[in-house]
């Protein structure tokens, strides 16, 4: 499949062309690659190696993402690429994210196979995920769309790296989002990730004060790289600051992945106090993954601390949330998308393929410094 002309870029003075999609603004010669590894300069143009492509496609449950305040025990169908803008040393998907071969990449389908694919597989939506979104925009933009029309809800999880110029087309197909803030220290970014932390504090602004997104956080705990309480303090106090206190926090366990070898696994009890200092700086909804852990995983009433939600591990257990979520007990309000609960939690998850017959692909225009 011939790779379609992609958005986000400049022309420079000399034969360079200049991505304008991440912070990392890759400037790129003839034939050379970014560091996502998927835009490249072919004629003095920026393409998507990676359009029409997947490196696989799985039905989960929506906890998964994780995702505790959309439409749960929902069905979605989850698919990536390959390659990402950041080079997180300890990176969980390390194998898609890091690939550099394109036969890597096992299905191919156009975004309406993919929407078609999604309704006949009983999923309520779709969850760009596996690598970053972010790398493969344009493809995830169109995806969104056809989702849309079948009426799918949109799930991004990402890292939240993308350029002012770049994430407004890109999270307005989106109706809700997991953004992983990997640490709260530009040293960690840098040292880990080679990456900043103020674009994906950024995001994150913009996601809660400027859009409809649903938002909620990740933060995979390190043992010894961005757990102290020091951190974890800063980190919680500017979340409920600044995007307030009904945004749901994740805090997942690490397991030994990557080049970070050397570091045990997070122990419960780190996850435990990481979940209590979120709730002494405010939040109401502050959620332990990755392990075992009935309490942490459950969603709580703020007013009454009736339990409206409970899960075991990846999948929902019961919800007892009335209808738009009220709860049951005092009908105070929990924030989310309640919308189209099934009558009963999925809780398998499989992989699926999509070896569909390649849609010929609609013409895309190049768009220089969009």
């Amino acid at each position: 499949m011939n790779a379609p002309p992609a958005r986000y870029w400049r022309q420079l003075d000399d034969e360079r062309i200049q991505c304008l999609l991440c912070p990392r603004a890759c400037r790129l010669r003839p034939g050379k690659r970014g560091f996502c590894f998927v835009r490249q300069n072919v004629d003095g143009q920026m393409v998507l190696t990676t359009y029409g492509c997947s490196s696989g496609f799985a039905v989960d449950p929506i906890e998964k993402k994780p995702l505790y305040h959309v439409a749960p025990g929902s069905a979605v169908l989850s698919f990536g690429t390959a390659g990402c803008n950041l080079g997180c040393k300890f990176c969980q998907n390390w194998r898609i994210s890091t690939a550099r071969k394109m036969d890597a990449l096992c299905d191919q389908a156009s975004p309406e196979d993919i929407a078609a694919s999604a309704l006949v597989l009983s999923c309520q939506g779709l969850a760009y995920t596996y690598n970053d979104p972010v790398i493969f925009a344009e493809y995830a933009i169109d995806v969104a769309e056809a989702c849309h029309e079948q009426g799918l809800l949109n799930l991004a999880v990402t890292a939240g790296y993308v350029s002012e110029a770049a994430r407004v087309d890109f999270f307005a197909p989106m109706d809700a989002a997991n953004v992983d803030l990997k640490a709260f220290s530009d040293e960690f970014y840098r040292q880990q990730t080679g990456g900043r932390l103020q674009p994906v504090l950024d995001t994150l602004t913009y996601l809660v004060n400027e859009t409809s997104v649903w938002v909620e956080i990740t933060t995979l705990l390190i043992p010894g790289l961005n757990d102290s309480d020091e951190e974890l303090h800063a980190l919680t106090e500017w979340v409920a600051d600044q995007l307030g206190p009904d945004v749901p926090l994740h805090f997942t366990a690490f397991h030994p992945a990557g080049r970070v070898l050397d570091r045990p696994p997070t122990a419960p009890g780190t996850l435990r106090r990481a979940r209590a200092i979120g709730q002494q700086a405010g939040l109401r909804y502050v959620y332990i993954g990755n392990v075992d852990d009935a309490a942490g995983s459950a969603t709580y009433c703020p007013n009454c601390e009736a339990v409206v939600a409970s899960r075991k591990r990846l999948s929902l257990d019961r919800c007892r949330l009335l209808d738009q979520g009220l709860c049951p007990k005092c009908d105070t309000l929990i924030p989310g998308l309640w919308a189209g609960q099934p009558a009963q939690p999925f809780r398998g998850m499989h992989q699926v393929s999509l070896r569909l017959p390649p849609t010929a692909l609609p013409a895309r225009s190049a768009s220089q410094g969009h």
